[in-house]
Formats: C-alpha cells, structure tokens, sequence
C-alpha cells in the first residue's frame, strides 16, 4: 500500500517544477517512505508534463480549470493514505517534510504548515499579504469556526485522503484553500499545525494568485459558510434591541439626557425588527439547507431548533399576528369613523399604524418562510441511496457535531 502522496497542482510551471519533484524524491528515498509524486497539471502549455513524467512523477489531467479543480482532480486519483500538497514554484521545501508525516501517522486529519512560525525569507510574501490579507483573514477564521490555525492559507499541508474526501470540497478556485481548513473545523476533524518555511517564487512569470479578487473570494466563503455569524447573531441583536425601543416608543416619547426619541425612533426600531426576525429566517433556512445537502453539518443546538419548526407552527404563529394586524386595522377605521372620518393625532396614527405594520409584515414572513422551511424538509428519493452507497464505500460521512 502506497503510504503518501506529494501532490503538486500545476500549470506552466517548467521553470521550477524539476527541482520540486527532484526535492520530493530525495524526501521519500531518504524517509523509506512508500510513495508517489503526482502531478495534478491544469492544462500546461510549457511542456510541464513530459517534464514531469521524464523525472519519474505521475502525471494527471485535472478536466476543471483552477487551483481547487487541480486539487481535487489530485486528491481523487491519489493512490497515498496521506496526501501531502504544495504548490510547485519552489516556494515550498518538499525536501523537508517529516513533521506533516509524524502528526499524520500520529492521527491527524488535516496537518497545517504555519510560515509565520517557521519562517518567512525576504520577498517571498508581499508586504499587503503578510501584514493585511492573511492575518485579517486567518484572524476571522479563527473567530467563526474556533479552529485554532494561524496560518488559514498556507498553501503546503498534509492530510488523510479518506478523512477530507468525506468533506465534499468543491471550490474550484484559490478558496480550496479555506474550504478545507473550514470544513475540517465544522466536522470536527483533528487538525494540528506545523512551522514550514517560504521562500520567493522560482518563476519569472506573474504568480496565478490575484490578490484582491482571490482575497475576496476567501472571505466569501468564509461568511458564506458561517450562517450563525452572517445571519442569525446580527438578527437577534437588531430584532432584541429594536423590539426593546419598539414596544417602549408605543407607550409615548422617552427622554434620555435632554434627548427626546419618539415617531422617528419608533419607525427605525421597527425596520429593526423586522430586519431582524428576517435575518434570523435566513438564518433557519440557510442552516436547514446546508444541513439537508451535507454542505455544513448539523449540530445539537440546531436540531433542538429543527424540532420546534414546522409548517403548522409557523403558519399558526403568522396567522395570529396577522389576526392581530386586522383586528387593530378595523378597531382604528371604527375609531376614525367615530369620529367623523376628521383629523387624528399624528402621534396615535403613527403608532397604530407601526404596530399594524410589524404585526402583519411579521406574521407574512412566518407562513411564506415555514412553507419554505416545510419544502427544504420534504423527503429526497435519493437520501437513503446515498446513505447506503456511504456505508457500503466506507466513505466517512459526518452529520453531527456537538454545538
């Protein structure tokens, strides 16, 4: 059995692709590692795969264009237990790779090269990467998913094939980089973190990394796959403190250190609200979803949720606060009418019609979202397919994880 991998993703990498692959084949000789190096290209032009094969490495086809495509084209075809990746620019030093092989074959799912620790030579990372793009973004990673990396995007790692199969990576792009990291941290995975080096780019040419648009695309995923942050904590702050001043404001005007905060107040307070409560529905519907696909995993917190929810609670939920909204829309009509269809106190209109608002908007937003919520709950034909075909394969499926 073919114990590692060195997986190297490339494209028109001729320049420096020879002394990577010669470093990795001193490594395994050198180790008495069992293994491959496999070159996953993404359509060279330079003649990099002859070169290649003529070294003695694997050479493979990656069909979908991209540094995620290469990747998981690589990861596929790998014949290693672990695999180790690492760009082929020589910027990374395969010659050196024992720590990554020790935490892996002690365990580790994902093993995580850090250059801030190990060491960063001059002009091997641009100032407005080392000091701004990677410490912001690896900073909001450890926020948002309490993973304990510090360096979310360096580009030489090592992992278990089996475990990070299990993870349905599917980033074509340069945030392969963060899916993994991401995701190992959501399902649990144990993922431990080593000091490597980096050194400058071997090549003349222009790296393939766009520093804006590839950052860009990091934080993306970064809040696309972190509901709890995006949705669900900035709803209940803003449906919490607008529901405070909203139900005060109805009572009259509050005055706060010769400040007096009334209609204007009470209007804003009910965007608030509703804002909010809306949040916290994408929230439920983003989680529910990602949860169905086996895009996110689940969690105990969300699925005490998930019993609460259903069609029949929603829609008896948004049908009394709709009662409520016509029943105080035909108590103020007769109230008018009392009085001879004249002019009101703007400051009564006002509040009436803010609660007839956020009683009637809230109560739509729960029927239209529960039906929602009920459709992405309908039973799938091919679930139970697929959880068969997982088991029988061996391939590691991860629903659960403690919240």
């Amino acid at each position: 059995m073919t114990e590692l991998t060195i997986l190297m993703p490339c494209l028109n990498e001729a320049e420096t692709l020879e002394v990577c692959i010669r470093k990795a084949q001193s490594y395994l000789d050198e180790a008495g590692i069992k293994g491959e190096i496999l070159i996953s290209d993404n359509g060279s032009t330079d003649g990099s795969q002859a070169l290649a094969e003529g070294l003695g490495a694997r050479v493979i086809h990656a069909p979908q264009r991209g540094y995620g495509g290469a990747l998981m084209a690589g990861i596929a075809q790998a014949k290693g237990q672990f695999i180790i990746m690492g760009d082929s620019d020589n910027s990374y030093d395969f010659s050196n790779l024992d720590a990554f092989v020790y935490a892996l074959r002690d365990g580790a799912d994902l093993v995580m090269g850090n250059r801030f620790r190990g060491g960063i030579e001059k002009s091997a990372m641009p100032p407005l990467h080392r000091y701004l793009g990677n410490p912001v973004l690896s900073t909001i990673g450890r926020v948002l998913y309490r993973t304990p990396i510090g360096d979310f995007h360096c580009g030489l790692r090592g992992f278990s094939k089996r475990s990070i199969q299990g993870l349905n990576l599917n980033s074509p792009g340069m945030d392969f980089a963060s899916e993994m990291v991401i995701k190992a941290s959501l399902f649990n995975l144990r993922i431990e973190e080593v000091p490597t080096t980096l050194s400058p780019d071997g090549r003349s040419r222009p790296p393939h990394l766009r520093s804006w648009r590839d950052g860009w695309l990091h934080l993306k995923l970064l809040l696309t796959l972190a509901p709890y942050w995006l949705f669900y904590y900035p709803g209940l702050v803003l449906a919490g403190l607008g529901g405070v001043a909203f139900t005060r404001l109805m009572f009259g005007p509050v005055q706060m250190g010769g400040v007096s905060f009334d209609l204007a107040t009470l209007v804003l307070s009910s965007a608030a609200v509703l804002i909010g409560v809306q949040m916290i529905w994408f929230y439920l519907i983003a989680r529910l979803f990602a949860v169905r696909f086996k895009l996110l995993p689940s969690s105990d917190r969300f699925e005490a949720q998930r019993k609460l929810m259903s069609v029949d609670t929603a829609c008896i939920i948004g049908g009394a606060l709709l009662l409520m909204s016509m029943i105080l829309t035909i108590a103020s009509v007769v109230f008018w009418g009392s009085l001879g269809f004249g002019d009101l106190d703007p400051s009564a209109i006002v509040r009436t019609a803010s609660l007839v608002v956020v009683s009637g908007s809230l109560g739509i937003q729960a029927i239209t979202s529960g039906f929602m919520w009920g459709l992405l709950e309908q039973k799938i034909a091919d679930d139970e397919r697929d959880a068969v075909s997982n088991e029988t394969t061996g391939t590691p499926v991860f629903l659960r994880t403690p919240s």
